[in-house]
């Protein structure tokens, strides 16, 4: 079992389908020579050429309707996004037309398009390049929306990505690419919809997904250190949704705190919340507790970034006062 960061399981992972399948290929800005925004085609351009690893524009709306109709015509492209903000330039490709075209043709076409996005704040790359979107794309039927948080989970979510029919938000959070992480040496996949345990408790139960399962897990060990014992589940994919796996720790711990980075107002944290509440409600001893992002833009000043974003502390702190933990 190698140890790999998380960069190199994307990576990996990319590799291999462009080495079993002539019809896949990248496209997006800077994925040739520089070998791409956060490194993860280096080396790519060299190996495979620049038919299958295609330099785009500064036009996201062009190549991610590119990426869709290619894969309306049968190839399996993969689009890479700088960052998941960016993808508002090419918004109504995927909302109108890449999520759409099998339910409006009636099954005659579908669109197996990998869309990869860079998430997530911390960076200091400022308001308008540290957003987390991937709530919003959550909402579409349509489309998978894959947020990995160990280079396991990056590997083996994305293998499966490419056996998808419809398509893929992947989305990469930017603090986690240096991640290190264990990874079997033997060919494994992991089906989307199945949230993943990261850490056994009995006390109450953390829900989070992207780099947030690391800011739960810190947040786990605090707890613990006052003989709190927490479960972390990691949800890995925001659709399909793995609720069955939340419900039976609730139904265990009776006590819930969902962490998201992105906005707390109209967050995916909303919707996990509602959920647990209508299927466990005679299962919980508090309200079902919720921690995100501040309702501000992302601050750029490296203080006022970290007061933004949750942490484990914060974490702890609304257990106390919301649930009483």
């Amino acid at each position: 079992m190698a140890e790999i960061t998380y960069r190199e399981a994307v990576a990996h992972a990319l590799t291999e389908a462009l080495d079993a399948d002539d019809r896949v290929f990248i496209m997006g800005e800077d994925v040739g020579a520089y070998g791409g925004a956060y490194a993860v085609t280096r080396g790519m351009l060299d190996k495979y050429g620049p038919t299958r690893i295609r330099e785009a524009p500064i036009a996201e709306s062009v190549f991610a309707g590119a990426g869709a109709g290619a894969a309306m015509g049968g190839m399996r492209p993969v689009v890479e996004f700088m960052t998941i903000n960016f993808s508002l330039l090419a918004i109504d490709q995927i909302v109108n037309h890449a999520t759409k075209v099998r339910y409006m043709s009636g099954g005659q076409f579908n669109a197996p398009v990998i869309y990869r996005a860079v998430t997530g704040g911390g960076a200091g790359l400022a308001a308008t390049h540290s957003q987390s979107l991937e709530p919003w794309y959550a909402t579409l039927p349509g489309i998978h929306v894959v947020l990995p948080s160990t280079p396991y989970d990056a590997l083996g979510l994305l293998r499966e990505a490419f056996a998808k029919e419809d398509p893929v938000l992947f989305s990469e959070h930017a603090l986690l690419y240096r991640l290190k992480g264990e990874v079997p040496d033997e060919h494994y996949t992991i089906p989307f919809g199945a949230a993943d345990v990261k850490r056994r408790g009995a006390d109450v139960t953390l829900v989070a997904y992207s780099r947030m399962v690391h800011v739960a897990l810190d947040a786990a060990q605090l707890l613990a250190q006052r003989g709190v014992e927490a479960e972390v589940i990691d949800l890995r994919t925001l659709r399909p949704l793995d609720m069955e796996t939340v419900y039976q720790s609730v139904r265990k711990t009776n006590r819930v705190a969902v962490v998201e980075e992105a906005w707390r107002t109209g967050g995916f944290a909303a919707e996990v919340a509602a959920q647990i509440q209508e299927a466990c409600f005679d299962d919980l001893d508090g309200p079902v507790a919720r921690v995100a992002g501040e309702d501000v833009p992302q601050p750029y000043a490296a203080n006022l970034e970290r007061a933004s974003i949750p942490s484990a502390q914060k974490v702890v702190d609304t257990l106390a006062e919301v649930v009483g933990v």
